[in-house]
């Protein structure tokens, strides 16, 4: 038995791999070094609390946040919907045409918002990890494949395609992921052993590891963090989302986890996981500020329109609007409506996107802005990173 697990030669020819259960044994080595980046992160981690305080409904915040984190996570997979996407889709009462994929990332966020709603009467469990797993492949790809149920038959990560033969990982066989899935639980309930961050970190990576379902594995693995930095209180609201991080940095990410797999390297996984909780606060706490920066000026602008302005708190709500969503919000005529929102496009902060005469569109530009920034270091996933079934 190695320090994560080991590999065991199955009757059909190949390895599969059976983890350890959690605490790592030996005990994780913070040393100097992972001890700084823990309190980085954790530092970082509660300035992105804090700064939420000062923005005057910080739900819409989150609200954008999420659908971001979605399009990410979700892209992780192979989907190739935007977030742009995403939005017009909500705002799309008439259903028109869309991306296929876009109901992936609809559902990452009605995921997401189950998850946390029944944090508040149930804890963190392989109930309600079931639960989130059938609200995420509700009519999508692989939604057929024993949704909101741990698989049946053996899986594996490799080329698209391929066969257990070509596998560059697999996962622990039914029985032994029942036994791990047990033992990841009551790590789950552990609220002394570990600070908070490092429990993230080790959950997340064991949850990879099992592989317990035939398809969204890296979405349910993902939001398992921020739904253990809530249930925990160290977040007040669904602020910390590592897609960016790792979609950035897809390679080093599954290097870092077949690490811990090869050689029991929890010490690499974690510094790879505590820089990437840094980097992503800061550059949420940047936008939490900007966020609010461009909400004061744009007051300021539309402060003679009473009209404009609530349909600016609006557009933070819902970032793709049409003359009719903003006639019902508001409660006025469509003619007037239609003036309210080409005063806030005078401004420069409404743009359309349909350019239509009928059924126009329109874009809250500069804020959706704040969350299109390009991923750095992004590229193509690579093939080993496919989960198939072996039949």
């Amino acid at each position: 038995m190695g320090r994560a697990g080991h590999y065991v030669k199955q009757v059909e020819g190949f390895r599969a791999f059976i983890p350890a259960p959690l605490p790592p044994s030996p005990p994780l080595d913070l040393g100097s070094g992972l001890r700084l980046l823990l309190s980085e992160a954790d530092q970082e981690l509660g300035r992105l609390d804090g700064v939420t305080t000062t923005l005057p409904n910080p739900d819409l915040f989150v609200a954008m946040y999420v659908r971001h984190e979605a399009v990410l996570s979700s892209q992780i997979e192979g989907t190739q919907s935007t977030l742009g996407d995403v939005l017009e889709f909500e705002a799309d009462a008439a259903g028109g045409e869309h991306p296929r994929d876009v109901r992936e990332v609809v559902n990452y966020v009605a995921a997401l918002d189950h998850g946390l709603s029944r944090l508040e009467s149930l804890p963190l469990s392989l109930r309600l990890i079931r639960e989130i797993h059938e609200r995420l492949m509700v009519d999508v790809r692989g939604g057929e494949r024993t949704s909101g149920e741990f698989r049946r038959s053996q899986n594996f990560i490799g080329p698209q395609g391929g066969t257990l033969a070509d596998a560059a990982f697999v996962p622990p066989p039914v029985h032994e992921m029942h036994e791990a899935l047990s033992n990841l639980e009551k790590f789950l309930h552990d609220r002394d052993s570990h600070p908070v961050l490092i429990h993230c970190g080790l959950a997340h990576a064991q949850f990879e590891t099992i592989h317990p379902f035939l398809d969204g594995n890296g979405r349910i693995g993902r939001l398992l963090i921020t739904f253990l930095l809530c249930e925990r209180g160290v977040l007040a609201r669904p602020l910390l989302y590592l897609s960016h991080y790792l979609k950035g940095r897809r390679s080093e990410y599954y290097d870092r986890l077949m690490a811990i797999r090869g050689s029991g390297d929890w010490e690499g996984w974690m510094r790879f996981f505590l820089q990437g909780v840094a980097e992503v606060s800061r550059d949420a706490t940047r936008t939490a500020r900007a966020i609010l920066e461009l909400r004061e000026k744009a007051r300021i602008e539309l402060a003679r329109s009473a009209n404009a302005l609530r349909l600016l708190d609006h557009a933070f709500r819902h970032p793709v609007l049409t003359a009719r969503m903003a006639e019902a919000h508001l409660g006025t005529s469509f003619v007037t409506a239609a003036r309210t929102i080409d005063t806030l496009a005078a401004h420069g902060l409404l743009r359309e996107i349909t350019h239509g005469k009928r059924n126009r569109k329109f874009r809250f530009e500069p804020y959706v802005a704040l969350f299109e920034k390009p991923v750095a270091g992004d590229g193509k996933a690579p093939s080993a990173e496919r989960t198939g079934e072996a039949r």
